[in-house]
């Protein structure tokens, strides 16, 4: 049984204070989702059409490939590249019983080569993206999100999020269980968790949304049954409509979208599954692009920095590898407190809110550290973690935060399920490759020297040429003029230069002529 907080699109809590604002700009190639709070961008949501995230969709899937020793296997779902599914995402019946289990790191589970075999046709969902140069990650646990409730096929638990009041949960599951019983009698079963939105719902309400997904399950396994393997049996929402299921809170004001035909869309889908949430629909008519209210263009231009300033006077630096993300908090100009202490305390205290902030914005998952400024008082710590721990509890996915290390450095973990902003919207460098760094001028000319003496060893033409960026070439005319006139009567042939614009500085070719 998966974490109610694991399970896909849980909305935020509706206890929240913050004012939300949700702005939609679509195109036929590209929708982007900006969600404002106070006036200040919070997340930012990109789905290209030629690029739509799986995770939530459902596949009929081929064993490829199972790897004991890794307790994992390959599952080819149609893709590009095979996707993973480990032991501890397979779902199991115990014998002789209904109850399922899953199996859980620690606690004892049958190994994967009892359970799948290649060749095999297998139900699975994706629960993460494609990333980098991982394949999509797989699980044989079905769940599917409805508007109120998240449906589990292969279970009989009813569970209440844990983001609604503890004193509430055991009225609403006593509820919910008595909706599921009632509804049971069409012969499909299955367990639910009453999502954080569903908290005040009518039991009409309820009903419908457990025939809804009811359906939806008698439909995947029908096809699943009349399809090959490697067919996609099941489609989450696009992201147009997840905004209404998953985004949409108490604190939502409003939610304006620019373009008229997919307003219409919206407004029809949401008055049939989210009314309360199709209410807040707005089409935006302003003669401003819809995302310069907020400056959002130029707030996604720094989301993809290395610098963030904060309002202090210091600021953050973020790495991203594909290992883990490095937060480094700064002083930079921040002199305004009275002692020092005071000034590391007020940085620290402003970049716990930036980071969590960032986070979002970015979608930075996996592993990440958090390096603050040194504080010598525990308080201040103490405080600092506090104040982190408050701001990160915003966050609608999953993040688990320790505590300060002995060299006064923070990890976390944010859930992972979709690419990053900066792998969405950006590539590696082609000169530098990802570095962030190129070669100096003067250490290709040293290369470009090197090469030429090797080459003179193995030919004999009537003249070298070198072909380079325009830095290196202005470097041997001018302060390497002496070592290239040194090289040239050493090796007894001339030496010409010619510039080419179109070269990166690290970039030369010499040729025999």
């Amino acid at each position: 049984m998966p974490e109610i907080s694991q399970v896909a699109g849980i909305a935020p809590s509706h206890h929240d204070p913050m004012q939300q604002d949700i702005l939609i700009n679509w195109s036929p190639q590209e929708t982007r989702v900006a969600v404002v709070e106070n006036g200040a961008i919070q997340e930012l949501h990109v789905e290209r059409a030629l690029e739509r995230g799986l995770v939530g969709n459902v596949y009929l899937g081929k064993v490829s490939r199972v790897l004991p020793g890794m307790q994992s296997a390959f599952v080819d779902i149609g893709l590009e590249r095979a996707a993973f599914l480990h032991v501890a995402d397979v779902w199991q019946r115990q014998e002789g019983g209904e109850a399922p289990m899953f199996a859980r790191k620690g606690e004892p589970a049958v190994p994967i080569e009892k359970q799948v075999f290649e060749g095999q046709s297998l139900m699975v969902q994706v629960i993460k993206d494609p990333i980098g140069s991982k394949g999509a990650r797989l699980s044989t646990q079905i769940s599917i999100a409805g508007r109120l409730l998240v449906f589990l096929p292969q279970d009989d638990h009813v569970g209440i999020s844990q983001k609604i009041p503890s004193g509430e949960r055991d009225a609403l599951r006593a509820r919910l269980q008595a909706l599921v019983g009632d509804e049971a009698h069409g012969g499909v079963g299955g367990g639910f968790i009453l999502r954080t939105n569903g908290e005040d719902a009518s039991d009409a309400e309820l009903s419908e949304d457990i025939a809804y997904l009811r359906k939806t399950w008698l439909r995947i396994k029908e096809a699943a049954q009349r399809l090959p393997a490697k067919s996609l049996l099941h489609q989450d929402l696009d992201l147009l409509r997840r905004v209404l299921r998953d985004l949409v809170g108490e604190a939502t004001q409003s939610i304006r979208i620019d373009s008229r035909e997919q307003f219409a869309a919206l407004q029809l889908f949401g008055s049939e599954f989210m009314p309360a949430a199709a209410a807040k629909l707005q089409l935006y008519k302003g003669e401003r692009p819809i995302f310069d209210l907020y400056a959002i263009d130029e707030e996604i231009a720094r989301a993809l920095g290395r610098r963030v300033e904060l309002k202090s006077g210091g600021y953050l630096i973020i790495d991203q590898t594909e290992a883990l993300t490095t937060v480094d908090v700064n002083t930079g100009g921040f002199v305004g407190a009275r002692n020092f202490d005071d000034t590391i305390f007020k940085t620290n205290l402003e970049a716990a809110g930036a980071i969590a902030r960032q986070l979002r914005l970015r979608n930075l998952g996996g592993i990440i550290i958090a390096d603050f400024i040194d504080m010598l008082r525990e308080d201040h710590q103490q405080q600092v973690l506090a104040e982190f721990r408050k701001q990160l509890a915003r966050d609608r996915v999953k993040t688990m935060v320790g505590g300060f290390s002995p060299l006064g450095l923070v990890e976390l973990t944010r859930k992972r399920t979709r690419e990053s902003l900066a792998h969405i919207l950006s590539e590696p460098c082609p000169t530098c490759h990802g570095v962030g760094e190129i070669r100096t001028a003067r250490s290709v000319c040293y290369d470009v020297l090197r090469e030429l003496l090797r080459e003179a060893r193995q030919f004999n033409p009537r003249e070298f040429r070198v072909i380079a960026a325009p830095q290196v070439i202005d470097l041997f005319l001018d302060e390497e003029s002496q070592h290239l006139a040194g090289l040239s009567d050493f090796i007894g042939k001339p030496i010409s230069l010619q510039a080419e614009t179109v070269m990166a500085q690290d970039q030369y070719d010499i040729v025999l002529l």
